[in-house]
């Protein structure tokens, strides 16, 4: 054993040492041979240090990542943070922006909804910013289309209630079923139905997809804090770690 460890010492530090010193190239085939079975010897009787070169290499592919997404919000900074068209919330002065990439078919949406409500009400110091992204089909299209016509007709008021309504709702979306829901809000529902078929609801909804694949999002919920991107759903106690992360930083 003492032996074994000695060997796989020796070759580790050659391993380590100047290219002028050690040169694999310049090994025999026996003493290639026996190189691979010192270091198979070694990682057999110490598997940990696999594990831990993994995590090592994870760390700093996470490490990477964060810094290329940071990159991303920067370049597309407008487009997330002041398009001009999505609805805004929280504190709109809030010293923290939260941006949620949602589509309301989405069951992580739905979870994420009263997380995110909790937030604003117990920080009070967030601006909220809503991006209509229908991923899950049809219906999705629909009801994000019904949102953004409401917004545009009648205002972020009616937006939220509709937002809100939208999010839980479990039935089919339907031009009757979503009459059905502006009637029992007390928004008038003509108007709304006439204002989805405007091309520049489509256009809305394209530039968020555009926007989404620029961030290299292809899922709902997926937030921006600040210049953090988180793709997929983060649970109340995430999200406030995230929100005193960024106000340290």
């Amino acid at each position: 054993m003492k032996r074994t460890l000695a060997a796989t010492a020796l070759t580790f530090a050659a391993l380590a040492a100047p290219a002028q010193a050690f040169d694999l190239t310049e090994m025999t085939e026996d003493e290639r041979t026996a190189f691979r079975a010192e270091i198979r010897s070694y990682l057999l009787e110490n598997p940990e240090v696999i594990m831990e070169a993994v995590a090592v290499l994870e760390q700093r592919q996470s490490e990477q990542q964060a810094a290329a997404d940071v990159d991303l919000v920067r370049v597309n900074a407008d487009a997330l943070f002041n398009d001009g068209y999505s609805w805004v919330g929280g504190n709109p002065d809030g010293d923290v922006t939260v941006v949620e990439f949602m589509d309301y078919r989405c069951g992580y949406c739905r979870q994420a909804h009263d997380e995110v409500e909790q937030l604003l009400e117990t920080d009070g110091n967030i601006r909220f910013i809503v991006k209509e992204f229908p991923v899950l089909g049809e219906e999705s299209v629909v009801a994000s289309r019904f949102a953004i016509a409401t917004q545009r007709v009648a205002g972020d008021e009616a937006y939220k209630q509709v937002h809100d309504t939208l999010i839980n709702f479990r039935g089919d979306i339907a031009p009757g079923a979503l009459t059905r829901l502006a009637e029992g809000l007390g928004i008038d529902p003509a108007p709304i139905m006439d204002e989805m078929d405007n091309p520049e609801i489509d256009a809305i909804i394209q530039e968020n997809r555009q926007l989404a694949s620029r961030l290299q999002i292809n899922g709902t919920p997926s937030f921006v804090f600040d210049d953090q991107l988180v793709r997929g759903y983060v649970p109340l106690a995430g999200m406030m770690q995230i929100v005193d992360q960024v106000r340290v930083d």
